[in-house]
């Protein structure tokens, strides 16, 4: 049976992944940032612009907090992601990203669920190349726009990032989860389904 305060971590998560992420994508009204400010609110909001964002985003607090590693491992998916981002505003242009992007949300939910440790190696992998993707997926709201407002997208993508990465793997730790427990591998299931869906929806062209 699952503790009180495990099942109430999982309906959090739950509620998190679930939740309808459409404000994200009108936060400028479909509009390029033309300011500081703009910008900066533009890039608080877009990592839950798709659940395989907000997904991916929580796989790695799961990992780090559950998995008993330490929360530095959260940069390499933030520094990964501006990199990305960076290289998409340069206007290198990389096919596929979107599947791509669904490809490691599939793949964080099915390491989590598995219930398994990996070596540090891997996880550190599998962040940066997520987090590149991720990244280059959020330069595209971003591209052909100004350096401040550019600045400060940039700077509200690290922020937001970092503190729900970060905050869901001190909430795993102090809930004392680990990878092999219950409750960890339920919310990889849920990433499972995520990742699925987004990966079927970019595979299978919308009637």
């Amino acid at each position: 049976m699952l503790g009180r305060q495990h099942r109430r971590g999982i309906a959090a998560v739950a509620l998190c992944l679930t939740a309808t992420p459409a404000w994200a994508h009108h936060v400028m009204g479909g509009k390029l940032p033309a300011t500081f400010g703009e910008g900066f609110l533009s890039g608080l909001a877009h990592p839950i612009i798709g659940p395989e964002h907000l997904g991916f985003l929580l796989a790695v607090g799961i990992v780090v907090g559950a998995g008993g590693l330490k929360l530095a491992m959260c940069g390499i998916f933030i520094a990964a992601m501006a990199i990305g981002a960076a290289t998409h505003v340069s206007g290198t242009a990389i096919p596929g990203t979107e599947i791509l992007i669904a490809l490691t949300a599939l793949l964080a939910g099915v390491l989590i669920a598995r219930g398994r440790e990996l070596p540090l190696s891997a996880w550190s992998a599998l962040f940066a190349v997520a987090g590149f993707f991720h990244g280059y997926a959020f330069g595209e709201s971003i591209a052909g726009a100004e350096q401040a407002p550019l600045a400060a997208y940039l700077f509200g993508l690290v922020i937001v990032q970092s503190a729900l990465a970060i905050g869901v793997a001190i909430i795993a730790q102090r809930l004392r989860l680990h990878m092999n427990q219950m409750a960890p591998r339920l919310i990889g299931a849920v990433i499972i389904g995520i990742g699925f869906t987004v990966l079927i929806g970019q595979l299978v062209p919308a009637v």
